[in-house]
């Protein structure tokens, strides 16, 4: 229950280090344009709608505030879980090294680049806008490959490992509209050290 109201800080300081150093795969055009723009629109509007939410007097007042909260608030739960996934090559994004998440991908899917195949053909597939997710079922104990429509983040029982953004905003400006090429390239900046940070903490939930 909203009992207060706390504004959602955009925390910019990891995505502008990142702003221009995931080129070539990722332009600094896209992410200054994707974060400052996009993202903070989301913030504002979770800010605004719980702020609506808070002051509502009827039951159908909040109710009619959810489809906001949910859109916004998973706009921003998703683009803060999708900064820290990325990272420069020049600090190992690309890298899949030797450990729990290079077992895990093996194990479930044979190969990092039989996962890759999988993830960009399920992804590009979303219809309209939505994330690509490569998450961690914790019921079945695997890796899965999961897509979520709009801002929707990927909830129980999975908990996401990578994830990618597929609305046009956030490759449009580079790829137009050929998809795989974007997905294609976004391997090349993924944080694998990160997933493997939130592969294990998962499987010690």
């Amino acid at each position: 229950m909203h009992t207060t109201v706390t504004d959602v800080l955009l925390v910019s300081e990891q995505q502008h280090r990142l702003t221009q150093a995931l080129e070539p795969h990722i332009s600094g055009q896209i992410m200054e344009l994707h974060h400052t723009k996009h993202h903070q629109t989301y913030v504002n509007g979770l800010n605004a709608a719980e702020k609506q939410y808070v002051e509502a007097k009827t039951t159908e007042q909040k109710i009619n505030l959810q489809s906001a909260i949910k859109f916004n608030g998973g706009g921003h739960v998703n683009h803060s879980f999708f900064w820290k996934i990325l990272a420069p090559q020049s600090s190992g994004g690309g890298v899949l090294s030797d450990g729990p998440l290079k077992s895990a991908i093996e194990r479930d899917f044979g190969s990092l680049e039989a996962l890759k195949k999988d993830f960009n053909a399920k992804t590009a597939a979303i219809q309209g806008s939505g994330w690509g997710w490569l998450g961690y079922n914790k019921d079945r104990r695997r890796l899965e490959i999961v897509t979520t429509a709009n801002q929707d983040p990927l909830l129980a029982p999975h908990v996401p490992i990578i994830g990618v953004d597929i609305w046009e905003h956030a490759f449009y400006l580079q790829y137009k509209n050929v998809k795989p090429d974007y997905l294609n390239a976004i391997w090349n900046v993924i944080n694998f050290k990160q997933a493997e940070t939130l592969l294990v903490q998962a499987t010690k939930q």
